[in-house]
């Protein structure tokens, strides 16, 4: 149960309570969780200046002594690896096992960014005069705002705090409104590990649109970094523009699955099992169009709605739950939506279909592992991006067609391949127009790969090399010498 004391926020060192608060429940039983500080625009402009005037002294500190508080906070994440899971759990809702994964993957940005920002190197440039010489160097861009969802509620942090950290950035985080306390949680093992006051803000708020104002028009911020839908990143991305800010917009995807008729239809079946109903499909990268072959869809068909069929749904705490709930109500009619519409429109239930109304289910947001069959082009699951447990299978012929079907969509952030050919594969990577393309691997992830998207899926890219090259200014020196 909920505590009768209101959880803070984060401003230049000071953990703050506001006279407004919101409740935070958990989505698997409806129950509160916490009171946590309601914040609004001058909160988020008071962190602001507090990082404006943390940069000075942050930016000017070594490469290496920056590294050494991101592996220190690498450390206390691993130490605290179990709380912060239980944690995600009760108030996001995904099972325990995966919110243990997550906060593998959170801690993993650490590390890797704690190395990268030893490696942020410059170079000489060759000159044609011989009086002259050219130097590089990379400078971090300044106050960074972030905005964080839901879904992910600690690995998308460290993913953008690691690498503006490691860049000599100071950051302002607003996160998703349904999940404050992970947040919370992340920012004590980063003030623990070192990070000095005014270098890293939180600002928790049931109303983000006041504070993404002051994100996008304050001009003291000189870079905004947001995950969420595409519909609100456009209109981030928008504000943002009349200054010139720099963006980094990782958004909604419509991944295509496509399973060629070379390929293992069972093997292709457990790994789609596995990916659709990641974090209860809840996740940009989940395959929202499963393209199977003819020649296999049956065994294909067979595989997949026998595993499915074997989820169990429930809260994320108890031993073998599967699926947890979706976020909220809303979620919840939007799934229904798209199911009723295809089953209206010729669509088989394979298995699923429905909302979960049994008596411990009942107050939760849950909706039943799903298959469809006989999915057209004119449903509703087709275009629109699902974000829940429905897995919509199209069956095709011809090779040349799938690609054109996979790419008819104006996403472009994550497709997954089946085959056996390596022609095939190549042909599929080359011609596919997503980020992210697993070939035979449904987890084609990772601290140090680039991950982002084209299209409607974002701008820029986030882990990896090019993740920390978001956060830094291209200086050159031109010397006459």
């Amino acid at each position: 149960m909920a505590s009768s004391s209101v959880e803070p926020m984060l401003i230049n060192g000071q953990w703050l309570t506001t006279e407004r608060s919101f409740s935070v429940t958990n989505p698997a039983n409806g129950q509160e969780l916490a009171l946590v500080s309601d914040g609004g625009a001058q909160h988020a402009t008071d962190a602001v200046a507090a990082a404006h005037s943390a940069f000075a002294g942050w930016s000017a500190t070594t490469n290496h002594h920056r590294a050494a508080i991101l592996y220190r906070a690498w450390e206390l994440m691993c130490e605290h690896k179990a709380s912060l899971a239980q944690l995600m759990t009760a108030e996001q809702g995904k099972p325990l096992k995966a919110a243990t994964n997550e906060v593998q993957y959170a801690a993993d940005f650490l590390l890797w960014f704690a190395e990268e920002a030893k490696r942020i190197y410059g170079e000489t440039i060759p000159s044609a005069r011989a009086d002259q010489r050219f130097i590089v160097q990379h400078h971090p861009v300044g106050v960074v705002a972030a905005v964080t969802p839901w879904n992910y509620p600690v690995s998308m942090i460290t993913r953008k705090l690691a690498p503006a950290l490691a860049a000599g950035c100071t950051v302002v985080l607003k996160p998703a409104e349904a999940t404050p306390l992970c947040a919370i949680e992340v920012f004590k093992l980063l003030q623990e590990a070192g990070v000095p006051d005014g270098v890293i803000n939180l600002v928790t708020t049931s109303d983000p649109a006041p504070v993404g104002e002051v994100f996008c028009t304050d001009e003291r911020v000189k870079k905004l970094t947001f995950t969420g839908s595409t519909q609100v990143g456009k209109m981030l991305a928008a504000n943002a523009a009349p200054q010139l800010k720099r963006v980094s917009m990782e958004l909604g995807g419509h991944a295509p699955f496509i399973v060629y008729k070379d390929a293992d239809p069972v093997h292709a079946a457990k790994g789609a099992s596995l990916v659709k109903f990641l974090n209860t499909g809840q996740a940009c990268i989940c395959p929202n169009r499963l393209f199977v072959h003819k020649d296999i869809a049956e065994p294909f068909l067979q595989t997949l709605v026998s595993r499915v069929g074997a989820m169990r749904a429930g809260d994320g705490m108890e031993q073998g739950v599967a699926i947890g709930p979706l976020v909220n109500d809303k979620a919840l009619e939007k799934v229904d939506k798209q199911v009723t519409d295809a089953t209206a429109k010729g669509a088989e239930v394979l298995c699923g279909g429905k909302r979960l109304s049994e008596p411990d289910l009942a107050d939760g947001h849950f909706y039943a592992p799903t298959v469809l069959s006989g999915v057209r082009e004119d449903m509703l699951i087709y275009r629109e991006e699902t974000f829940g447990p429905v897995a919509p299978v199209i069956v095709f012929d011809d090779d040349d067609d799938v690609i054109t079907m996979a790419n008819d969509t104006h996403y472009g952030l994550a497709a997954y391949v089946y085959t056996r050919d390596i022609a095939t594969a190549m042909r599929s990577f080359e011609q596919l127009q997503f980020g992210i393309i697993g070939i035979n691997d449904i987890n084609p992830t990772s601290a140090a790969a680039p991950f982002g998207g084209m299209n409607n899926s974002g701008l820029g890219r986030e882990g990896a090399r090019e993740g920390l090259m978001e956060y830094l200014e291209t200086k050159l020196g031109g010397f006459s010498i």
